[in-house]
């Protein structure tokens, strides 16, 4: 297991690497955020241009390129993702200020997600070619088609119109959810929803089919035929073993959703990483661009690693070397 882990470990360095080398050379190609700034002055010529070599000197970017990212890699391997163009503060701190939002909602989504997926994916298994199962697979279907930008606005518009409740959508009523988990969960509650059903729909589609060629087994005949009630040949036979690819999907979905919520926390106003990100777009900021990057990358090889290991646990047939 120990040899497995260490093997992962060092295959994921290129992957982060390559990542890191490829956002940073592809943010670079726009101008950069002193020429931005020196475009905004407003006096001579002259002053216009020592502004413009002033800012350059501070933020660096009056070095070669090939230089930079010399520089941005050597400082990485200090732990030091540099300073934010805009606010001055540590690339670091402003991704740990900015994560919990990002790691709440995505949580919740997926949690939410896999406790409407399971259940209905499991029914509609057992009900297979009944009433029931085509009305499940026409709503999953459905939920499918629904992008999750358009979804948020219409649970909110149903909110609005059917129960007369239109959430906080000021960031200054953000709060987090251990200072207030009424105002916090008000917040949540419209996002975490649009991102539970189209996550939801995929998982319960994958788990119906997985759990309809379970089914078919041998060992699971075997189980009903010893007398087992269905209820237990499902649950211990069956939904184990169909669980290893809906696995997969949730964990690919969990590390997309910490760092991917980016529609969902701009429509809504949620101080997260994905609105850290388009703020930092907008503004040129290289280093926290290059920060989050960096971070989700690190997310998802992480929970890649997480759900391999996951495997062993619901198919002891599986063994690491």
């Amino acid at each position: 297991m120990q040899r497995y882990i260490f093997r992962r470990l060092l295959l994921a360095i290129p992957v982060v690497l390559g990542v890191i080398t490829l956002v940073f050379f592809t943010s670079h190609l726009r101008s950069g955020y002193a020429q931005r700034l020196a475009a905004s002055c407003t006096r001579d010529p002259v002053s216009c241009a020592q502004t413009r070599k002033a800012y350059e000197h501070e933020y660096g970017t009056d070095k070669p390129l090939v230089v930079q990212y010399v520089i941005f890699m050597g400082n990485l391997l200090k732990g030091d993702l540099g300073k934010s163009f805009t606010t001055r503060n540590s690339v670091a701190r402003e991704i740990i200020n900015r994560s919990p939002p990002s790691v709440e909602l995505g949580l919740m989504q997926i949690a939410l997600s896999a406790l409407f997926a399971i259940p209905i994916g499991v029914m509609a298994a057992v009900k297979q070619d009944t009433w029931v199962d085509y009305v499940l697979r026409i709503v999953s279907i459905g939920l499918l088609a629904v992008p999750t930008f358009f979804m948020g606005p219409l649970i909110l518009l149903l909110c609005i119109k059917a129960f007369g409740w239109t959430p906080p959508l000021n960031l200054a009523f953000y709060r987090n959810i251990t200072d207030d988990p009424g105002i916090n969960l008000q917040m949540m509650a419209i996002p975490v929803l649009a991102g539970a059903f189209a996550t939801s729909a995929a998982v319960m589609r994958l788990l119906r089919s997985q759990l309809l060629e379970v089914m078919r087994q041998d060992y699971v005949r075997t189980a009903a035929a010893k007398g087992l009630r269905h209820s237990v040949v499902i649950v211990r036979h069956t939904l184990k073993n169909a669980m290893i690819p809906v696995l997969t999907i949730l964990g690919l979905q969990t590390a997309g959703l910490i760092g991917g919520n980016i529609l969902l926390e701009r429509i809504f106003n949620i101080p997260g990483i994905g609105l850290l990100s388009v703020t930092s777009i907008q503004n040129n900021d290289l280093p926290v661009v290059t920060g989050v990057v960096l971070v989700v990358a690190l997310v998802i090889v992480a929970t890649n690693l997480l759900i391999d290991l996951a495997y062993g646990w619901l198919d002891p047939r599986i063994r690491y070397s």
